[in-house]
């Protein structure tokens, strides 16, 4: 495998069942990751380190899930000049997801952070091989060869309630 494009990274490793999703769609892309455990809160230096050694590294974007106070996307961004997409995760302590979500979201002006629906680390795999797309013509095609099977699928749905359903609106 080539160096990794983009770092996945998550507070602790009861956060892999999530962040595993963002592993699968870059796996189905072809776009080499690498994949840690840094936590912003309990290896505050390891974070730092990995932050600011991220773009040296050849990293291009960071994928960052966290769960509770969810501090590890918005610090991570504070230390790099790469795009960091936000994870919230539901963890064991959490308030319904709502901590994770709005520690990520609302970060002050000067740290942008992109944020992923609760628990949607496909998304920010996607997002993260979408902003890589426009200087990697396979990416592109990629994500193109994946956007017609989720078009495929919506449509084999519609013939199946079609069926199911047939004197109902049919579009």
């Amino acid at each position: 495998m080539s160096a990794a494009l983009i770092g996945i990274i998550m507070g602790s490793d009861s956060d892999l069942p999530v962040m595993e999703q963002a592993v699968e769609i870059l796996n189905e892309m072809e776009i080499p990751y690498e994949l840690t455990i840094v936590s912003a809160h309990r290896t505050p230096d390891r974070m730092v380190e990995y932050s600011k050694s991220a773009y040296a590294r050849g990293l291009k974007v960071i994928i960052a899930g966290a769960g509770g106070a969810a501090h590890l996307p918005g610090m991570v961004a504070s230390q790099t000049t790469l795009p960091v997409i936000g994870v919230p995760i539901k963890s064991s302590n959490s308030i319904d997801g709502w901590d994770s979500i709005l520690s990520i979201l609302q970060m002050p002006n000067g740290i942008p952070v992109a944020t992923v629906a609760l628990n949607a680390a496909k998304n920010a795999g996607i997002l993260a091989a979408r902003m890589l797309s426009p200087f990697s013509e396979e990416i592109t095609k990629k994500l193109e060869q994946f956007r017609k099977v989720n078009e495929i699928k919506v449509l084999q749905a519609v013939e199946k309630v079609k069926k199911r359903f047939p004197n109902d609106y049919d579009g």
